[in-house]
């Protein structure tokens, strides 16, 4: 099979490439440096023709509900016209487990996107999961304040983006499904917990600070939103099991 994947240099992007090829398949990444640009639509049709799916993996760093909005509804709807185009019979989507209820902020765009796949009329293919762990990494990146560790105060469950990589593929590699079952980390744990061990795993010593933040996205991460319901499907790899092989 031919398969496309959007937003192929982020964190889900790369392991969604590699799990494609590990499966046996072509794969056809597009990214900003690309000839296919998902945000204009230019080139997209061409870099779709002949592909048996595409799998969605691009994101944004905003956390502004109006640039999150803008931006998922804008590839949605290019990568769903060029697939009309092109022929494409499967478009496969990942979004976050509770983003439609919560609606704020960088889920309301998640929220738009969800929307917009459920007025399609077949096609398609919907996985929710729980963050990854990866987003701790992006969590120290950003929220250095002065000597200390920013956090949010927030409940998650996260997930190794490679068990969601290998996930969408399955999916893409058979029908569309409409809305899957979701998946989810296998435990519970506190964003302020996992921080605090990345950064003793990468030697940086620096103290951290959990904040509520305002509003409704803060309530969502805090009150257990985001975390999936009873029965859910798991994962298999913990935290510090990831942890363990990236700072190996």
């Amino acid at each position: 099979m031919k398969i496309v994947i959007a937003g192929a240099t982020g964190s889900l992007g790369t392991e969604v490439v590699d799990a494609v090829r590990a499966a046996g398949h072509e794969s056809v990444p597009i990214s900003r440096d690309s000839a296919a640009d998902l945000i204009s639509g230019s080139g997209l049709v061409t870099a779709l023709r002949g592909a048996s799916a595409v799998i969605d993996a691009s994101a944004t760093s905003s956390t502004s509900a109006k640039r999150s909005i803008g931006f998922f509804t804008t590839v949605t709807r290019n990568l769903l016209a060029a697939e009309r185009e092109a022929g494409v019979p499967h478009h496969v989507a990942i979004s976050v487990i509770g983003a439609a209820k919560l609606n704020a902020n960088y889920y309301a765009g998640k929220a738009a996107q969800e929307a917009i796949l459920h007025a399609t009329s077949g096609g398609w293919s919907l996985l929710r999961t729980t963050q990854f762990h990866e987003f701790v990494e992006q969590l120290v990146a950003h929220g250095k304040v002065g000597p200390f560790q920013a956090v949010p105060r927030m409940r998650s469950q996260p997930i190794a983006a490679a068990e969601v990589a290998a996930e969408l593929v399955a999916i893409a590699s058979g029908e569309p499904q409409g809305l899957t079952p979701e998946l989810a980390g296998p435990q519970e744990e506190r964003m302020g917990d996992l921080v605090r061990r990345y950064l003793a795993a990468t030697a940086r010593r620096r103290p951290v600070v959990e904040l509520s933040i305002p509003g409704a996205w803060g309530r969502g991460m805090r009150d257990g939103s985001l975390l999936p319901k009873a029965g859910t499907r798991l994962g298999r790899q913990t935290f510090d099991e990831w942890l363990s092989a990236r700072t190996s």
